[in-house]
């Protein structure tokens, strides 16, 4: 069996009135908020698919359907670590995870220390292990058009007798 996996994740929610935006489990202050039945935190959500990918486990739909009512407005983070448990159940640790968040607005640099701090804490890794950037579709698309935000993930796991 490979010591190493390597997982990608992708996910995207609609920008709308009243909600809170939150991205990474940080609470970032803007008019509007990410849709969705969880807290909506597109960030933390392509971590998750990317997490239960490498371990071909499905995505984060089929763990946390958006009908069953205990996941309302429940964090990302919570689901995070959820996810975790299964990926060490498996017998892995996270390496390393890379991520980025497009959206047009709002500025994220400021909050970008947080997300990592934050996401290491839940992955149980060292913040160093951690990367979040930011980008701007230069107004295409969809983000471009400010009508929603999206993030991609890529993490790397590492059997546990690996690292020994």
């Amino acid at each position: 069996m490979l010591g190493i996996k390597v997982g990608l994740g992708y996910d995207v929610h609609a920008l709308v009135e009243g909600r809170q935006l939150i991205l990474g489990g940080v609470e970032v202050p803007y008019e509007r908020g990410l849709l969705g039945h969880s807290d909506a935190d597109v960030l933390v959500h392509a971590i998750m698919d990317a997490l239960l990918g490498a371990l071909a486990l499905g995505d984060i739909g089929g763990h946390f359907p958006d009908n069953d009512p205990s996941y309302r407005g429940i964090s990302s983070l919570t689901l995070l670590e959820h996810v975790m448990g299964l990926i060490k159940s498996k017998g892995y640790i996270v390496g390393n995870m890379d991520s980025v968040i497009m959206a047009e607005r709002p500025k994220l640099a400021p909050f970008i220390e947080k997300m990592r701090y934050n996401l290491s804490r839940a992955m149980d890794i060292q913040e160093s292990c951690v990367s979040v950037k930011a980008t701007t579709t230069e107004r295409l698309g969809f983000v471009g058009r400010e009508e929603g935000i999206a993030a991609q993930a890529i993490v790397s796991l590492i059997k546990v007798e690996e690292v020994k």
